[in-house]
């Protein structure tokens, strides 16, 4: 019997042994093969084992990125919600009968297969044409790319099928599921190889070991933790010298302008660590480009292309967090469209693009008009990188490591580098900061990178009660605020209404002009109803009450929508489903974990 693991090893295992491989850039894979190869006669040259790895950092990860990557790391984060595109990622209403928990699990696991394959083929097929420099290059990018797809499958999923061998499981592919523990070991372990066998400085935007050590200082920061009452002191402190050494190496710098991030122009820009690679859509080779593009661009901003994120809104909280601090505009400015913003480039044959509408919508990962892209823009084609780390998260970690069990630091050590985000966005540094200050903070950085859930489960398996509590009682989730339903205000805060997982009735306003009283809702109030500070006020059967900066529609969430209420989160959802193909072909994904042979 045959799980949907095997099928996806033996997909992966083809994929390496061919070199019918697709391009990703200008001067990375820049050229598609004229034939194919069998591994046996392909690794014949250093060119030629280089050519081999580079579709590690695309086609492989394909299916991944395409839609369930977003929907994991930003969607389910709440960093934005469309109720019309991975509206159940926001609502935790996930099955395993879901086609993109299927597509994510399989193409994580695809990575897993082609890097352990590539490892296989240089070693028992390179000729001694192939220096050992090269050799062993190979054998860390694979080790990094592999540790790094089973660190998004443990944060997934937590307890997953672990495996180092292709072979062995195509043998046996009915086999336990692994405590996460030892998950997290054997990540570390890939990653300490990866540092011992990649080069100290990275050729052709190739990662360095010091790529590898980032990626490390982010995974032992998660061991840490995991599963326990306290952080392991003696971890973060290796998590501390690792970032140290990553800051230092004099290979990466914060970009100075946050926005100069998310355009093509800059992509493999100094801040990058490790990244995705994408083929221009002008190759069309389908499965190396970013398929991303048509879920965040809507068609009045990006109209040559068919794409439909038109739908694509902050969540409320996130629209909080702006409002909290609106000298923060630059890092809104390059993640949310807002009333007002210009964009010098996009439309740039028409003098630059004007934001309108009294709403926002994502703007990060979309470049515009395909003349915008010179051209390289298509539906669902992209050539934008998609990061896996760039040096914030490096700067964060180690702020996060610092300030480890304490409740609040001061440390400068700390302060420097929690600062240096804030720096780059022009803001005030912080004197002290709190772990409710560092979630802030990366959620802003990082917003719709596709990255904050995987954080908010590293920090839920070190703090559960906190964390739930942080899900259910300082997230809206699953809100939707419609077009003209987000005012903007002239202090730079923005007022909204929103809308119950998509019911029809309003449920709350979010008042930042007055909160002693007053309209909390121009243009709605006029037609509806005025609210004051001190009570409640009915007109129809809309009934509403002021609670701590926000008009509830108290009626409309008691007895219109029962069926219709906030999202609770608990242990019983924080991870995804397996796959239900998994579940019933394979007995093991209903019996406890077991431990993983290490051997010596």
């Amino acid at each position: 019997m045959k799980t949907r693991i095997f099928e996806h090893i033996i997909l992966g295992a083809c994929c390496c042994m061919t070199l019918g491989l697709a391009s990703c850039g200008e001067d990375f894979l820049d050229k598609t093969p004229e034939s194919e190869y069998v591994a046996s006669t392909y690794y014949n040259s250093d060119a030629a084992v280089i050519k081999a790895i580079e579709p590690l950092y695309n086609r492989a990860w394909h299916e991944f990125n395409r839609r369930s990557l977003m929907a994991m790391g930003s969607i389910r984060a709440n960093d934005a919600w469309n109720p019309y595109v991975n509206a159940e990622f926001a609502r935790f209403q996930l099955t395993g009968l879901d086609e993109n928990v299927a597509a994510a699990w399989s193409a994580l696991y695809n990575v897993v297969s082609m890097t352990t394959e590539t490892i296989d083929n240089v070693r028992n097929y390179a000729t001694s044409d192939v220096s050992e420099e090269v050799k062993n290059q190979a054998y860390g990018e694979c080790y990094l790319l592999r540790a790094t797809a089973y660190f998004y499958l443990l944060r997934g999923w937590g307890e997953i099928v672990l495996y180092e061998n292709n072979q062995e499981i195509i043998n046996q592919p009915i086999r336990p599921l692994t405590k996460e523990e030892d998950v997290l070991k054997f990540i570390v372990r890939d990653l300490r190889r990866a540092i011992d066998l990649l080069p100290v400085v990275g050729a052709d935007h190739h990662p360095s070991r010091y790529s590898a050590k980032a990626m490390l200082a982010k995974v032992l920061l998660a061991q840490s933790g995991w599963n326990k009452s306290e952080r392991d002191q003696a971890i973060l402190n290796e998590v501390v010298q690792l970032c140290d050494e990553v800051i230092n190496c004099g290979q990466f710098a914060l970009m100075d302008d946050y926005e100069q991030l998310f355009r093509m122009q800059n992509n493999d820009n100094p801040e990058t660590i490790l990244a995705l690679r994408w083929a221009k859509p002008s190759s069309n080779e389908y499965g190396s480009m970013n398929a991303t593009y048509s879920d965040l661009a809507s068609n009045d901003i990006s109209d040559d292309v068919n794409v439909w994120g038109g739908s694509l809104c902050p969540s409320p909280d996130m629209i909080d967090y702006y409002n909290e601090e609106p000298a923060d505009s630059f890092r809104l400015r390059g993640t949310f469209f807002s009333f007002g913003r210009h964009y010098d480039y996009l439309w740039m044959n028409e003098g630059g693009y004007t934001y309108k509408k009294n709403w926002m919508q994502v703007k990060k990962g979309v470049l515009g008009r395909k003349a915008d892209a010179n051209g390289e823009l298509d539906q669902m084609a992209s050539p934008l990188n998609t990061y896996i780390m760039r040096l914030a998260d490096v700067y964060l970690t180690k702020a996060e490591a610092l300030l480890g069990n304490k409740v609040e630091t001061s440390d400068p050590q700390a302060l420097a580098a929690f600062n240096a985000t804030r720096i780059r966005a022009k803001l005030q540094p912080k004197t002290s900061f709190s772990f409710d200050d560092l979630i802030r903070e990366r959620r802003i950085e990082f917003c719709m990178e596709y990255l904050n859930w995987f954080d908010m489960v590293v920090w839920y398996r070190w703090k559960p009660q906190y964390m739930l509590d942080f899900f259910n009682n300082k997230q809206h989730r699953a809100f939707e605020i419609r077009e003209n339903d987000i005012l903007k205000n002239d202090d730079g805060t923005f007022s909204y209404r929103a809308f119950l997982n998509s019911g029809t009735d309003c449920w709350y306003f979010a008042d930042w002009t007055n909160h002693d009283g007053g309209v909390y809702w121009n243009d709605f109030m006029a037609k509806n109803v005025d609210v004051n500070a001190n009570n409640a006020t009915e007109s129809g059967n809309i009934i509403m009450t002021k609670k701590d900066g926000y008009v509830y529609d108290v009626n409309d969430l008691v007895s219109k929508n029962k069926n219709l209420l906030p999202i609770t989160l608990n242990e019983a959802n924080i991870f995804i489903p397996y796959p239900e193909t998994d579940v019933i072909q394979n007995p093991y994904f209903n019996q406890p974990a077991q431990s993983y042979d290490f051997g010596e």
